[in-house]
Parts: structure tokens; C-alpha cells; sequence
């Protein structure tokens, strides 16, 4: 997504200088081809533009989902690499190599697969763009032509013809010049198409997940009960994309200072509750509310695998916040040692070397 971001910001970059500059030389090459071939000749070349604009609008219609799906299938690709260095112990153990290696290499074939289409269908809308470009060097010569066999020059000497159609040639082949910019642009309109589309797709789901959090919040306040910190009213909960229902019709009030214990088998839906609590899932049905804040003040949610992020170990003690929360009449550090010394961990401190000192923790 990053590199969408900055390959869009690049491609919109090129086309938005180009669009700055050239209606001013269209305005003043239109008005010198005018004054040479009259109203006929850049009549004629804004109807050429015209007709080398639909056909290159009709070439570019396929190419656009076909460039999302090529960036889909290469972001897949990518991820597939990833979960395999991820989970390479686990892989090597199970002697799952030779599965792993046909698994991504079918992503690669479907990636491939999907290049092809799309540099044959690139090749015709290179082929309409070019052929727009040299055809517009001929369509110059034809423009000062039409005046010239009407008769419209009759007085002038050989000199004087040869100097006036050089001059209408330069003319007429800059502002058919300008025009085959605009068209040589729709190429560039695709990637930013295609770009926009995937950016724009990430934008809205982002949005309605904001927009559903702030409706849940706002419903919190509503139903808020007494001391309550979370509440579960008729939830339940099946996993993302699938139907499979994992809990029913859950209700749950958990008051502050309240202990609950939830026990049950394997795929149960025990992790399930948490996940739909910590917003990571949203409920099939039901209203869940939660009235407390996350953090040192609040609630606090540990993942079943455990995370070791980088940094010191001060860093490692005191996540995810990036400060220690401020108690007044402690010092930070004795706050620190005394949590290492409870959990047993003041050991980390001799082989780390101290608490900030930097650690590759993933060794």
C-alpha cells in the first residue's frame, strides 16, 4: 500500500504538469495554425484528437481491473514469502517444503499468468498511442495541403510557398505534438486508475470501520448501566467469512472489581469473546459495549502468542505505551526493576545490558 501511495503521488505528479502547461500551447498554436491554414486546419486537428481520445478510451477500459488484480495477485505473492519465513521452524519440522514450494509457486504462476494478459492488452494501447503519434507528422503536411490545391496560395513564388509551408509544418506538428502528450498521458491515467482504485477501496473500509466504532460508542453511552465495564446483550459471534456460529445469544454483564473465569474445549469460542471485546471481530448480532479505556487506567488485552517487539528493554516492559504512565511519588526505573524483580526477570538485565540498551529480541 505504501508503494501504491507513492507510485500515485509520482504518476499524478507527471500527468498534473503536463495538464498546467498545455492548454496555454494549444490556445497560442491553434490561433498560428489558423492564421496559416484558416478555421480548416485546427479543425481538423482537434477532430484528429477527438477520434485518437475514444480509441484510446476504449483500449484503456480493459486494462484498469487488470491492473488491480496484477497488484492483488503480487501483494499475495509477496505475503506467501512472509508467512513462510514467519513460520519456517514450523515448516521444517512438519517437512512441509516441498507442499510450501508448490503452493507458491502456483501463486507465482497465477501472478505471471495475469502479467501476460495485461502487457497484451498494454501492447494494443502502446500500438493506438503510437499510431496516433506518427500519423499526426502526416496530418500536419495534409492540413497546409487542402489551402494550397484550392488555390488559396496561387500568388506566392516558390520561395515564399516552400517558407509558408515549413513554417505551417512546425505549427501544425507542435500542436498535433501537444495533443499526442495528452493522448501518450493514457497509459500513465491507467496505473493512476489503478492505483486510485486499490487506495480508494483501504480509504472506504477504513472509513466504515470508524464510522461503526463511533455508532458503537455513541450506543454505549446510551445503554451504559451502573459500574458496568463490559456488557454482551444477544451477541453472537461466527468468524469472519464464514457462517460457522461459534457462540449464541451471549449475555454477559461484567461490573468493576468482578472476577469472571470462562472455561470450555478447544475452538470453543472462548478467544472469540476476547477478539469481539478488543473490536478485532464484529458480532453477528448483539450489542457489545465496553466502558472502560484501554491502558494502565483501563483494560488490558494479552495474546495468546506472545510479541516481542524492537527496542530496549524498558521499551519491552512498558508496552505498547511509548512512556511510562506518570504515578506521582515513584521513579520510573524503580517502578521497572520492581515489575522484572515480581516476575522473576531481573536476569535481563546483565544479559541485555541494562534497560537501554539496544536488543535484537527475535534471536
Amino acid at each position: 500500500m505504501t508503494q501504491d501511495v507513492e507510485r500515485l503521488c509520482r504518476e499524478l505528479g507527471t500527468v498534473a504538469s503536463k495538464l498546467l502547461i498545455t492548454p496555454f500551447t494549444l490556445v497560442y498554436y491553434s490561433y498560428q495554425c489558423a492564421i496559416s491554414t484558416g478555421w480548416m486546419g485546427p479543425l481538423s486537428i482537434f477532430g484528429y484528437f477527438v477520434i485518437g481520445s475514444l480509441l484510446n478510451r476504449l483500449l484503456m477500459g480493459p486494462l484498469i481491473p487488470k491492473l488491480v488484480q496484477q497488484e492483488k495477485l503480487e501483494g499475495d505473492f509477496r505475503f506467501k514469502h512472509v508467512e513462510i519465513r514467519v513460520n519456517a521452524e514450523a515448516a521444517a519440522f512438519t517437512r512441509a517444503g516441498l507442499v510450501e514450494h508448490s503452493r507458491t509457486a502456483q501463486r507465482l504462476q497465477n501472478l505471471i499468468s495475469v502479467q501476460k494478459d495485461l502487457m497484451n492488452q498494454e501492447l494494443w494501447l502502446y500500438f493506438g498511442t503510437n499510431l496516433f503519434d506518427y500519423l499526426g507528422g502526416i496530418l500536419s503536411y495534409m492540413v497546409i495541403a487542402v489551402p494550397i490545391f484550392a488555390g488559396v496560395y496561387r500568388d506566392l513564388s516558390a520561395a515564399e510557398l516552400s517558407e509558408l509551408i515549413s513554417k505551417n509544418a512546425f505549427v501544425s506538428i507542435y500542436l498535433v505534438n501537444c495533443f499526442s502528450q495528452i493522448i501518450d498521458l493514457s497509459s500513465s491515467l491507467c496505473d493512476v486508475a489503478g492505483y486510485t482504485h486499490r487506495i480508494a477501496e483501504l480509504d472506504e473500509a477504513m472509513r466504515c470501520i470508524l464510522q461503526g466504532q463511533k455508532d458503537e460508542d455513541e450506543e454505549a453511552k446510551e445503554l451504559q448501566p451502573c459500574d458496568a465495564v463490559f456488557v454482551l446483550e444477544d451477541v453472537t459471534i461466527t468468524a469472519p467469512g464464514s457462517d460457522c456460529t461459534l457462540v449464541r445469544n451471549l449475555n454477559v454483564h461484567v461490573r468493576e472489581g468482578s472476577n469472571l473465569l470462562i472455561t470450555g474445549e478447544t475452538g470453543s469460542g472462548k478467544s472469540s469473546i476476547l477478539r469481539v471485546l478488543a473490536r478485532l471481530w464484529k458480532p453477528k448480532r448483539g450489542h457489545v459495549c465496553v466502558f472502560t479505556p484501554f491502558g494502565p487506567r483501563g483494560v488490558l488485552f494479552l495474546p495468546q502468542k506472545p510479541f516481542l517487539s524492537d527496542g530496549t528493554l524498558r521499551e519491552q516492559v512498558i508496552y505498547p505505551l511509548k512512556e511510562v504512565f506518570p504515578n506521582s511519588g515513584q521513579v520510573d526505573d524503580d517502578r521497572i526493576l520492581r515489575s522484572l524483580e515480581m516476575s522473576g526477570l531481573t536476569c535481563l538485565l546483565s544479559r541485555t545490558g541494562g534497560l537501554d540498551h539496544k536488543v535484537e529480541w527475535k534471536w
